[in-house]
C-alpha cells in the first residue's frame, strides 16, 4: 500500500499549495472597466468587490447608462478575476478539474 501513501502525501501538498493560491488570490486586486474607463471596478482574486470608481462626468449621463456601466465593470473584472483564478490553480492541478471545487 506504498502508493496509496505516496498518493496521500501528494493530495496534501497539492491541498496545501491550493490553500496558498486562494490566500494569494484573497490579496490580489483585479480592475475591470466600462464605458471607456469612465466607470472603474476593482475585485480581488476571488471576486470580491473591493472598490468602485465612477468619473464625475460620466454621472451626468442618464441612470440607466451609469447603471448597465456599473454592471459592465463589475462583471467584467469578475470574469478576469476566475480567469486568474482558473490560471493560477491549473499551475497547481495541471489542468485536473475537480467539479465543485474552482
Amino acid at each position: 500500500m506504498a502508493g496509496v501513501g505516496k498518493l496521500l502525501k501528494q493530495a496534501q501538498k497539492m491541498q496545501k499549495a491550493m490553500e496558498a493560491v486562494q490566500a494569494e488570490l484573497e490579496q490580489t486586486e483585479i480592475e475591470g472597466s466600462a464605458a471607456g474607463g469612465a466607470v472603474k471596478a476593482v475585485v480581488n482574486g476571488q471576486g470580491a468587490l473591493k472598490s468602485l470608481k465612477i468619473d464625475p462626468e460620466f454621472l451626468k449621463e442618464d441612470a440607466a447608462s451609469v447603471e448597465a456601466s456599473i454592471v459592465a465593470a463589475v462583471n467584467d473584472a469578475a470574469a478576469k478575476a476566475k480567469q486568474k483564478g482558473e490560471e493560477e490553480m491549473g499551475k497547481i492541478t495541471g489542468g485536473f478539474q475537480m467539479p465543485g471545487l474552482f
